[in-house]
């Protein structure tokens, strides 16, 4: 199973950035973090991030095909792009969206997320842990979708066996 994390605008200032909020933790350390409890279940991941809304779209969309799932903090994007929304609509994998803070314990623009309701679900709030619960997620979403598969695939394979050769 393989992922695609992508990190949205400003995360490249984590452990600069308003630390009482976002944690003294850089996103190179964030990173390190995430690949090594990936590891430990099972998972390969890749990173990318951006401060540009069409260089998030168009990974979006390289998605599809290469990965089996993506993990996005789309950040102050979240609250404004519907053109992220409709990228991660559009390749339908599972999408775990993340925020490293409470976006409803925070000003009242950042409590609506326009990017939330296309992902399988959401994590906010606890810090660079979010991404681990999100990793986790998208594990259990994952290995579920592969059951349905291979429980068709034998229902299709049976279903052709107790057909009735004809001559």
């Amino acid at each position: 199973m393989k992922a695609m994390i992508i990190q949205g605008p400003n995360l490249n200032m984590l452990g600069i950035r308003d630390p009482r909020i976002y944690g003294p933790a850089k996103l190179e350390t964030i990173h390190q973090n995430i690949k090594q409890h990936a590891e430990q279940i099972g998972l390969e991941v890749d990173f990318f991030q951006s401060n540009f809304e069409g260089e998030i779209v168009d990974k979006i969309q390289e998605c599809l095909g290469q990965y089996d799932g993506i993990i996005i903090n789309p950040a102050a994007y979240s609250h404004t792009s519907v053109a992220i929304r409709d990228a991660i609509s559009a390749v339908n994998l599972p999408t775990i969206e993340v925020h490293i803070s409470n976006i409803h314990a925070r000003e009242d623009f950042r409590h609506k997320s326009l990017t939330a309701a296309v992902c399988a679900g959401v994590v906010a709030g606890f810090g660079p842990m979010g991404y681990h619960l999100a990793l986790q997620g998208l594990v259990q979403i994952l290995t579920e979708l592969n059951a349905i598969k291979e429980a068709r695939k034998q229902q299709a394979a049976a279903q052709q066996g107790a057909q009735p050769q004809q001559a």
